[in-house]
């Protein structure tokens, strides 16, 4: 059997995933139940087995640390500074994911302690380089929202327009005009009207809409296509 003679590193995943309260962009973390940095709050993730892919890496520590699966998840970077953990050289490759974050309960499993959503502006401090990983994945969700209609994927099924126009303020740190950004929202043809809430927000009783996603891939979904959402 042949084996490798020079050292070589080891492999992670790590998933920052997102959540959307209906006014506030939230970020999944878990408290380390291990060293190092036991008690300190981390992205989700850990090693790799030998007999899996990244993605299933990911997506199975998701489930063990937070009790959350069956998620749209993205590769979007990799993390190699050579002195990023304490432990040995370690690569580790970084995934986002969309979750509605009222459809979650979460349960903290494996060698997590405890799992808890943050609000994106108000981290505590965190584990390794995973204030830099969340950085970039804010970033690199703000790229993908300009070209694919991903907000819809943090929202419940039906939604109104100011829930709409708030995930693209917290996404891209901004405001919008309410008027222009519903006439913009409206233009697509991709919305379609779900009549009005029985819920009272703001002493009224708002619209509620839902994103037409059939439509969306028969008419937009074609490589190099203009997203109608990008503000």
């Amino acid at each position: 059997m042949y084996t490798y003679k020079y050292p070589h590193a080891a492999l992670t995943t790590d998933s920052v995933v997102f959540g959307f309260d209906g006014r506030r962009l939230f970020v999944l973390l878990i408290e380390r139940g291990l060293e190092p940095y036991k008690g300190d709050w981390a992205l989700p993730g850990g090693f790799m087995n030998m007999d899996e892919s990244v993605e299933e890496c990911a997506r199975r520590e998701l489930q063990e640390e937070t009790g959350i699966k069956d998620v749209y998840l993205e590769q979007f970077h990799v993390f190699s500074s050579v002195h990023r953990d304490p432990r040995e050289r370690v690569v580790t490759v970084a995934f986002l994911a969309l979750v509605r974050k009222s459809e979650y309960q979460l349960i903290a499993g494996d060698d997590a302690a405890e799992a808890q959503w943050f609000e994106l502006d108000e981290l505590p401090p965190l584990a390794f380089d995973h204030h830099e990983i969340i950085k970039l994945a804010r970033e690199r969700l703000q790229e993908i929202l300009r070209t694919r209609p991903i907000a819809f994927r943090l929202l419940d099924e039906k939604f109104s327009m100011s829930e709409l126009q708030r995930i693209y303020e917290a996404i891209n740190g901004t405001t919008y005009d309410r008027r222009n950004f519903a006439r913009k929202m409206a233009s697509t043809g991709l919305l379609r009207d779900e009549g009005v809430s029985s819920t009272p927000s703001h002493n009224r009783c708002p619209n509620l809409y839902s994103f037409d996603e059939e439509q969306y891939e028969s008419d937009c979904a074609e490589p190099g296509a203009r997203n109608p959402f990008d503000v």
